[in-house]
């Protein structure tokens, strides 16, 4: 029974992965793919936030939340996917936007996983300060289970499970290669000393992640004219109907509401707008996509686990 409902699961994702596609960007080089659109809640139907932007056979990973390396093998060939740069082993660069744990949850999964399935480079992690220390601890905790697969009976490599860490503070551009030029920008997440957005721009396409955050005018300055805006967002309407006081001042401290969003797009007027980390507080899609009508009227789409943009 269990191994019946995974399979229904599974087909569900895939169809709803299609039908975010169909409102997307179209063919091209280069498409975003969304590997978890929820929070911190355990919601089943969405896998913690975390991003590809796959170009041509390489993927770019924005943060490890929950779940993120079996979100990126569903879209593999070996599972069904079209996507082989989102195969486990090919699994090879991640971007970090900040620490906290629902974006680094899946962390040592992407570290060790993918190490276990046959990738024989070590994994290129770019992020914030405090990277390199989460990292070292990570590894230190799985010590035993790298010894064990180097040492023991079971062959592995000596390379794919090395992390290569690189920290930055400054805003600018942080990685460059044939495929993408990653610019990293600081947002406001509240207290968070060095919170992070990223701006890919590929041979087609400029793909502006917003992680968490408040409005600022560096996310607008970066999000400025981008093909495609994956943005945080919580519904405005369910934060007012919220009893405790704290909550309300912790969201609006560190989050971005359905009208603030609407504003922010307006502004930087990107082709397309994609929400995630989403906070529905009861509300359904509509009323979501209802609230920034009334300050954007550009494309918007509430991204679902699995869809493709």
């Amino acid at each position: 029974m269990s191994s019946m409902r995974s399979i229904l699961l599974a087909a569900l994702f895939m169809l709803a992965g299609t039908a975010a596609a169909q409102h997307g960007s179209g063919e091209g080089r280069t498409q975003l793919i969304l590997l978890g659109s929820g929070n911190p809640n355990p919601d089943p139907e969405h896998a913690g936030p975390a991003a590809a932007v796959v170009v041509d056979d390489r993927a770019y990973i924005v943060d490890a939340g929950a779940g993120i390396v079996r979100r990126a093998a569903q879209m593999s060939p070996r599972y069904g996917g079209s996507y082989p740069a989102l195969a486990a082993r090919n699994l090879t660069r991640v971007f970090l936007t900040h620490l906290h744990s629902d974006h680094t949850v899946g962390l040592p999964d992407l570290m060790l996983t993918p190490w276990v399935m046959g990738r024989n480079e070590p994994l290129l992690l770019f992020g914030p300060e405090g990277s390199a220390a989460m990292v070292e601890h990570l590894l230190a905790a799985y010590g035993e289970d790298i010894r064990y697969r180097l040492y023991g009976e079971e062959p592995a490599n000596n390379e794919g499970w090395r992390v290569e860490v690189e920290e930055f503070l400054e805003e600018g551009v942080v990685y460059r290669d044939s495929l993408v030029t990653v610019e990293a920008f600081p947002v406001t997440h509240g207290s968070w000393p060095v919170s992070l957005g990223y701006r890919f721009t590929t041979p087609d396409r400029v793909i502006v992640i917003s992680g968490d955050c408040r409005p600022s005018d560096k996310l607008r300055q970066y999000a400025r004219g981008a093909d495609v805006l994956l943005h945080e967002v919580y519904y405005a309407r369910g934060l007012e109907e919220r009893r405790r006081h704290a909550w309300k001042s912790y969201h609006q401290a560190h989050h971005t509401s359905t009208y603030e969003l609407g504003r922010i797009a307006a502004e930087a007027q990107p082709g397309l707008v994609v929400m995630y980390h989403i906070l529905f507080w009861g509300a359904t899609e509509q009323d979501l996509l209802d609230e920034i009508a009334q300050e954007f009227d550009g494309r918007v789409l509430v991204g679902r686990d699995l869809g493709v943009y």
